[in-house]
């Protein structure tokens, strides 16, 4: 069973024509208190959960359980705004929820205080609760937002454009966490529990409220898209999802999302522990190397936009991106602490390369959809469902085990090469899916007709 677009001529030549500086823009911004709350949750969580007490073992199950609520999440509602839509109605709503909810996830334990607890379990439970409840209002926003490309534009370059856009003020976004964090661990110590959780209440209240500034342009920006599924029987308007099981390339196009957001979520979150368990670098260097990822990606992001796109140049760019983390990952793997200074130019590299296969990855899912826009909601969702649920279990397993059999470091040997869980989980683990995800990427067939680019660039004059 398969769905058609039946618009009128001129309509329809109104969908193809490539979009304007504005409406880019205006979409670009719209997932920021997203990506601002996730690059917290990635970089820090795991390690504020240790700093306050928690073992790696229930620091992973928080994780987990935001991971798991996260992926049934948007499966649940690509389902709704299949049925229904109101794309800006679930975005809104799915901000409002993180705003709320992300606060708890690192505002310290609630019912603790309630209750004059310090039970480790009801730490434990209450950080799962709340990370669950972030994670299903970050999964309603990401959903809507990722599905609206689809249907602001029939036009696959300025698809790509959408998606560029949002991932270079993915990047800004990113920075804004690293600068704030910078400022606070510069400015107030760590030294008890309390203080540590203050640090970090500290972050998450900015970070909510730089993200739901740009929420708000966002809602006020850009428009409900007017892109409209007029089908001959109206009982039809929604596809099933047995229509999309049935395409080999929904399979390709999964096996890449999830392998790319394995390689940036695992390699985020074993990041600040690298810098500074491994190479014994300063305390800034944990924001410092971040910081430097995410200038390169937004750079890279911003060039990405400019370019015509078509199927072969998508496969190109994302196998170069994997071939680039793969030698990061190699380096990595082998960098001694005597020289850990290399770790700035690495950086570099990795910056380039997220955002070479994030782009890329996210385009393969419009060039997937193509104009069967019934099921663009539920495309996103399961495959953000698979990510979810992957990253979660990846990053389980390893906090896992490096609570049993990771290393102690010693402060005294400063030339050593530690090969720790750590060390793997950002050099080893980023390194393979990244092979696999090229070798998926070389076999898939793309769409390779090219249109024209935008009509004004972004971000340049």
């Amino acid at each position: 069973m398969t769905s058609s677009v039946i618009v009128g001529e001129d309509e329809e030549d109104s969908f193809m024509k490539p979009l304007g500086r504005l409406s880019v823009f205006y979409y670009g911004v719209g997932h920021m208190l997203n990506d601002i709350t996730a690059s917290c949750w990635f970089t820090y969580l795991l390690l504020f959960l240790t700093q306050i007490g928690l073992s790696p073992r229930d620091a992973a199950i928080v994780m987990l359980s935001g991971q798991v609520a996260d992926g049934f999440a948007t499966i649940f509602i690509g389902e709704l705004i299949d049925r229904f839509g109101h794309f800006k109605i679930w975005h809104a709503a799915g901000s409002l929820l993180v705003a709320i909810s992300f606060s708890s996830v690192f505002g310290g334990c609630l019912p603790c205080s309630i209750l004059h607890s310090t039970s480790l379990t009801i730490e434990t439970l209450s950080y799962s609760t709340f990370a669950a409840i972030f994670n299903i209002g970050w999964a309603a926003t990401q959903v809507s937002h990722m599905a609206m490309v689809n249907c602001i534009t029939l036009n696959s370059t300025s698809r790509v454009a959408l998606t560029s856009s949002r991932n270079a003020f993915s990047m800004v976004a990113n920075l804004g966490l690293y600068a704030i964090a910078l400022v606070v661990f510069g400015v107030s110590k760590a030294d008890t529990k309390e203080n540590t959780e203050s640090q970090y209440r500290w972050i998450a209240y900015s970070c909510i409220t730089v993200g739901c500034c740009f929420v708000i342009i966002f809602l006020m920006g850009t428009k409900e898209p007017r892109l409209r599924i007029n089908l001959r029987e109206s009982n039809r308007s929604r596809i099933p999802w047995a229509y999309w099981f049935r395409k080999i390339l929904y399979y390709q196009v999964a096996v890449v999302y999830l392998l790319t957001r394995l390689v940036l979520n695992v390699s985020q979150a074993y990041l600040a522990f690298f810098v500074i368990d491994d190479l014994q670098m300063a305390q800034s260097a944990k924001a410092l190397i971040p910081a430097i990822i995410y200038i390169c990606s937004f750079v890279v992001s911003v060039m990405l936009q400019e370019i015509p796109w078509n199927g072969k140049r998508l496969k190109a760019y994302y196998c170069a991106g994997g071939i680039i983390w793969m030698f990061s990952g190699v380096s990595i793997l082998l960098l001694p602490r005597s020289v850990n200074y290399f770790m700035y130019a690495i950086s570099v590299f990795i910056g380039i390369a997220n955002a070479l296969i994030l782009v890329t990855a996210i385009s393969m899912q419009s060039v997937l959809i193509g104009s069967e826009l019934g099921g663009c909601a539920f495309v996103c969702g399961s495959l953000s469902f698979l990510d979810k649920m992957s990253c979660g279990l990846a990053l389980y397993v390893l906090q896992s085990h490096q609570s049993a059999t990771s290393p102690q470091v010693d402060v005294n040997i400063s030339h050593s090469l530690n090969f720790s869980v750590t060390r793997y989980g950002l050099g080893l683990v980023p390194a393979v899916c990244s092979f696999i995800g090229v070798v998926v990427t070389y076999f898939m067939e793309l769409d390779s007709t090219i249109l024209k680019p935008l009509c004004q660039p972004l971000l340049l004059e």
